[in-house]
C-alpha cells in the first residue's frame, strides 16, 4: 500500500512546534551516536581509550633501535539497554467522533508530539542523571542554589576539568536547573550591557558563554539524596590517583552519587560502600591523605554539572526487526526538532482498530569522569 506516514509527516512536525516542551540541554551538548543500522536491546558500543605512555627522561645513544615501550588500549562498552515506546490506538469510531470536533490530523499529530515529548525528557534525565553520577569532583555548596551573588563556581569547575587535562576547544557545556538559570539572569553584571559585552540576557533572556563554557538550562537535572553513612575514616593511608578508597569505623550507607570530602577535595562517588571500600571516579584522589583521616558524606544537592562534548555519548536505534518485518504497514523516521532525537514511528492496522508506535533503543555512558564536573546546588 501507499506510505500513510510520509502523507503524515507535516502533521506531526506541526504539531511538535505547538505541544509544550520542557529544557533539553544534556542531549545536544553530548556525543551523540546515531547509526542507521538497527540494534537489539542489549547490544553493546564499542569505544577504546588509551593509557598515559611511559615518560623517558634519558636516552643512550646506539646503533640498534629501541624497541619502545609497550603501550595499553583499553576497551570499554556502551550498553543500548533502554527503550522508549509509546503507542496510541485508534479505532474507527474514534477518529469519526473527533472529525466533529478538532479532527484527527490534528489530535494524532499532537499525539505524536506528546510521544517525542514524554520520550526525550525520560532520555535527557538518563543522561543526566549518568553525567552527574560520573562526575570526578564536586564545587558548590550543596542546597545552596549556584550564582546567588557570582558566577565564581564556573571558574572552580573549569579548573578541575583543565587541571585533569580537558580540551579548552569551545565544546564544554554547563547544564543546569531553571534555578541556577534565574540565579544567573539576576546577576547585575550580566544584565549591564557595558559589562556583559551585549543585550542578549538584558533583552532575550539568553545566557552568553562564560569562561568558554556554553551555559544550557534543563528540566532533567536530577535532585540527589546522599547516604546516610556518618563518622567515617580512612582505613590505611592513600595515594594521589587512587580511586578505591578503603574506610572503618563510621556507620551506614555511602551511594552512587554522593559528594565526599577527603583531605581539601570533594570527590563523586563510582561505587556504593560495601565490605569497607567504595570508589571515586578518574582520576582520583588529588593529593596523599593519611589513614584515619576523615571521609564526609556532603549534603543532599541539585546535581548541576560542567562536561565536554566528547566525555559522554548516548547511542540509540531503531530495533530490530523479525526476519519477514512485523505486522507493521509502514515505518517512517521522525527527528524531534527540539531534542534533535530521532525516532521510528510505525503504523500497524488491526480489527477495526489502528495503532501508532513510538519507538527508540538507547544507552548512555559517561566515558570521561575527568572531564566533568559536579556544580551542586
Amino acid at each position: 500500500m501507499a506510505n500513510v506516514l510520509t502523507d503524515l509527516a507535516a502533521d506531526i512536525y506541526k504539531a511538535a512546534d505547538i505541544v509544550g516542551r520542557e529544557l533539553v540541554g544534556a542531549i545536544p551538548s553530548m556525543t551523540i551516536n546515531a547509526g542507521s543500522e538497527r540494534a537489539a536491546l542489549n547490544d553493546t558500543v564499542r569505544s577504546h581509550f588509551t593509557r598515559q605512555p611511559t615518560l623517558n627522561t634519558t636516552y643512550s645513544a646506539s646503533m640498534t633501535i629501541p624497541e619502545g615501550d609497550d603501550q595499553t588500549v583499553d576497551n570499554k562498552t556502551l550498553t543500548i539497554d533502554k527503550v522508549a515506546n509509546v503507542q496510541i490506538p485508534w479505532t474507527g469510531e474514534d477518529v469519526r467522533h473527533v472529525n466533529n470536533g478538532s479532527g484527527f490530523e490534528t489530535i494524532y499529530g499532537d499525539q505524536i508530539a506528546q510521544a517525542m515529548r514524554t520520550i526525550s525528557n525520560k532520555i535527557e534525565q538518563d543522561v543526566c542523571d549518568a553525567l552527574y553520577k560520573g562526575a570526578s569532583r564536586s564545587v558548590g555548596s550543596p542546597g545552596t542554589t549556584p550564582f546567588g551573588s557570582n558566577f565564581d563556581l564556573i571558574a572552580d569547575a573549569r579548573k578541575i576539568l583543565v587541571d585533569n587535562g580537558m580540551p579548552t576547544d569551545n565544546q564544554v557545556s554547563m547544564i543546569m536547573d531553571t534555578a541556577a538559570g534565574a540565579k544567573l539572569r539576576n546577576l547585575a553584571q550580566l544584565q549591564k550591557a557595558n559589562e556583559a559585552g551585549g543585550t542578549e540576557l538584558l533583552r532575550q533572556g539568553t545566557l552568553l558563554d562564560l569562561q568558554g563554557i556554553m551555559l544550557k538550562e534543563s528540566a532533567g537535572i536530577r535532585s540527589h539524596t546522599k547516604g546516610t553513612g556518618t563518622s567515617y575514616q580512612l582505613s590505611s593511608a592513600g595515594s594521589i590517583g587512587d580511586t578505591t578508597i578503603n574506610v572503618d569505623t563510621g556507620s551506614d550507607t555511602i551511594v552512587v552519587g554522593d559528594v565526599v570530602t577527603i583531605g581539601n577535595f570533594d570527590y563523586v562517588v563510582n561505587t556504593a560502600l560495601s565490605g569497607g571500600s567504595f570508589t571515586i571516579n578518574s582520576p582520583g584522589l588529588q593529593e596523599a591523605v593519611a589513614d584515619n583521616a576523615a571521609v564526609t558524606v556532603k549534603n543532599s544537592r541539585t546535581a548541576n554539572f560542567v562536561f565536554h562534548r566528547q566525555a559522554a555519548e548516548l547511542a540509540f536505534r531503531a530495533p530490530e526487526q523479525p526476519f519477514g518485518g512485523d505486522a507493521a504497514v509502514d515505518r517512517t523516521t521522525v527527528q524531534d526538532p527540539i531534542s534533535g532525537l530521532v525516532y521510528e514511528v510505525a503504523l500497524y492496522k488491526g480489527y477495526n482498530k489502528t495503532m501508532f508506535d513510538v519507538t527508540t533503543l538507547y544507552g548512555v555512558k559517561a566515558w570521561k569522569p575527568d572531564f566533568i564536573a559536579d556544580v551542586a546546588g
